[in-house]
């Protein structure tokens, strides 16, 4: 009886043992888990107006970001992982980001040739800022942050062949990245073993322990500040829809790190409304940007991007400078001139399909497709940027005070398109307490400017700049922030490179962005960066760790944008006008799907060598102006009710 209870309490706590390692690994999995890492064969990229060097420059070229970790440390930091090989299992090393999505270039030899400046051979949109200064305590020192790149650069992965898209849509999962980072930082400091390594990469072999000590103080200092802190506003407001690869809840994200980290943390918002990274090209000449068209200046833009990617601001310390930041004012004019140029289509452009890799366009359905397109979809995405209607004086502004002209974008009502409108609720709803700054409650499109306006003006007064060149750096537009209930429709070059659809990713392709939601995938995996050129988007087979985004949660619905017939009901409530209810107009056949599928992959940036008149053409009086031919691009009534 008696070794009859031993051996009952043996298992007992085998069982314990077995029941807490599949929690752990569970939590573990939830929390850094990722698939395994698959590197392509050979790594392309689509002429898109940009040459080596400026892609280059734009992949590793600081904005001010850091992640809070001097660069010898994030070098030196290992894997969140239990390992036998320590030396083999550095946090750094592609096998392990790679996994997280993040891109780099194949062949090492094309790198150090192409890529003469990257950055350790980190990925691309990771920089070292080897003279950034801590605006609070203006130490000076090298450290790794990120660049636009990381979120804005896309790739296409078809039978080992990646095809790079410069300004495309990133597929990283940058929440898993950042999670990983903060338990290598916790790993590393509580594991003195791992910490003793850690100090020996830092320090050298024959490191003091005075300086052992100091290290370990000061990297305690960067984690309080980092992860700890954030670690303690994730618990108190939790993530309620789970962003995934290729998706962030931008503005929350953003809006927590400067109004709730860097200002107060009551101003901090649940994350409830993922959206995919927008892609880059034509961006620079619209007249509104942001999916909800919120946002006007492009320096606004900008270094609100790189404020929410960890670039610092003081918003706290009265003893210093307040809204003294990080900022790289001058990289981000250069950024912006290398995306837009100096006048409308110059810059990046949109990558062509590549017929090569994906096969040849069906032209006979893509013509037919082009008829379709100027009838279903032409009233909201305006006629295509290559055409010669889109020079007609009502598709631009008026000259603004410095005289610059900007292409409209069409506002839709998100009523009217029934898209998920947990993002431009979101934005319309919050509000920041701007404590010591001394505004009360203000909303958050008053908070941005303000805070953008205030860090910018302290880098101009420093650089001294007079009024021109400000004006010259805010791009020419006025610092206007908005929170419309509303998406922006753009025109749409370069579409088929930019999946998944919908503002939040919720349609896996485009054949099904033209089908009705009944038709749509409600679960399927946003994970394999392999492309479906038939459908046009990325595989949504299953993957082992992958992430599964099912559109019934809170900010993934993926309703609305749909092409169907009315019910008998809804006809009773219908003005006899499209969008209606998230309606664009009445169910396109099969074939007419696919005629469109094969259009949308034809349509590509401007060709300024070839144009040969005026665009935008000159503002004329009615009377003398030639108006848009109605029959080629019909009005509907009732889209623009936003501006």
């Amino acid at each position: 009886m008696h070794l009859s209870c031993r051996r009952f309490f043996l298992i007992l706590v085998l069982i314990a043992v077995f029941v807490g390692i599949y929690f752990i690994k569970s939590f573990y999995d939830s929390q850094v888990g990722v698939p395994a890492y698959k590197p392509m064969d050979k790594v392309i990229t689509l002429g898109q107006g940009w040459d080596h060097g400026s892609i280059e420059w734009y992949n590793h070229t600081t904005q001010g970001s850091t992640f809070s970790l001097k660069t010898e440390w994030f070098l030196a930091l290992e894997q969140p992982v239990f390992t036998f090989d320590p030396e083999n299992s550095l946090f750094q090393r592609q096998d392990y980001l790679g996994r997280f999505g993040f891109l780099f270039d194949t062949h090492e030899a094309s790198k150090k040739e192409v890529y003469p400046n990257a950055v350790h051979n980190l990925p691309v949109g990771f920089t070292e800022d080897v003279n950034f200064v801590d605006p609070m305590t203006q130490e000076r020192m090298s450290v790794i942050g990120l660049s636009c790149a990381a979120c804005h650069t896309g790739q296409l992965n078809y039978k080992g062949t990646g095809v790079r898209i410069v300004g495309g849509q990133s597929m990283a999962n940058f929440i898993k990245f950042q999670n990983a980072l903060g338990l290598a930082m916790l790993f590393t400091y509580y594991d003195p073993l791992r910490f003793e390594r850690f100090a020996t990469r830092v320090l050298g072999k024959d490191h003091k322990a005075e300086s052992k000590a100091q290290l370990k103080k000061d990297f305690y200092a960067a984690m309080e500040s980092s992860v700890t802190k954030q670690m303690a506003l994730d618990k108190k407001y939790p993530v309620i829809t789970e962003e995934g690869f290729g998706r962030l809840d931008a503005l929350n994200r953003i809006g927590n790190f400067v109004f709730g980290l860097e200002l107060y943390e009551g101003n901090t918002r649940s994350v409830d409304a993922p959206v995919t990274f927008p892609y880059l090209w034509g961006m620079s000449w619209l007249d509104w940007v942001q999916y909800n068209g919120s946002v006007m200046q492009p320096m606004t833009r900008n270094a609100g991007e790189a404020l929410g990617v960890f670039a610092p601001i003081n918003l706290t310390d009265l003893s210093q400078t307040l809204f003294q930041s990080s900022l790289t004012v001058q990289y981000l004019y250069i950024f912006e001139q290398l995306l837009g140029g100096t006048k409308p289509f110059e810059g990046l452009k949109a990558p062509e399909w590549p017929s090569e890799i994906f096969g040849a366009i069906d032209q006979d359905k893509a013509a037919k497709g082009k008829v379709l397109y100027r009838e279903k979809c032409a009233t909201c995405h305006l006629p295509p940027v290559d055409s010669n209607e889109i020079c007609h004086q009502d598709y631009w502004t008026k000259p603004n005070e410095w005289n610059k002209r900007f292409l409209k974008v069409t506002m839709v009502n998100v009523d009217l398109l029934g898209t998920d409108s947990q993002e431009v609720m979101d934005w319309a709803r919050r509000t920041v307490e701007t404590k010591q700054l001394g505004l009360g409650v203000v909303k958050a499109e008053q908070g941005l400017p303000l805070t953008v306006e205030n860090a910018t003006k302290l880098k101009y007064d420093a650089l001294g700049f007079d009024q021109a060149k400000r004006d010259e750096y805010n791009g020419y537009r006025p610092n206007k922030v908005r929170a419309p209930l509303c998406y922006k429709a753009r025109p749409l070059e370069g579409i088929w490179a930019t999946p998944p659809y919908l503002h939040n990713g919720s349609v896996p392709n485009l054949y099904q962005l033209l089908s009705p939601v009944a038709e749509r995938d409600r679960t399927f995996y946003l994970t394999s960066q392999e492309f479906d050129p038939k459908n046009v988007g990325y595989s949504t087979e299953y993957v082992s760790q992958g992430f599964k985004l099912d559109t019934d949660h809170v900010g993934n619905h993926n309703n609305g944008h749909e092409f169907r017939d009315l019910g008998l009901e809804e006809k009773k409530d219908w003005n006899g006008t499209y969008p209606f209810r998230g309606v664009l107009g009445p169910a396109l056949t099969i074939a007419e799907r696919w005629e469109l599928v094969e259009y949308l992959k034809t349509l590509k940036s401007r060709d300024l060598s070839k144009q040969t008149a005026e665009c935008p053409a000159a503002i004329l009086p009615d009377d003398q102006k030639q108006p848009i031919p109605v029959e080629v691009y019909p009005g509907k009534g009732g889209v623009d009710t936003c501006q």
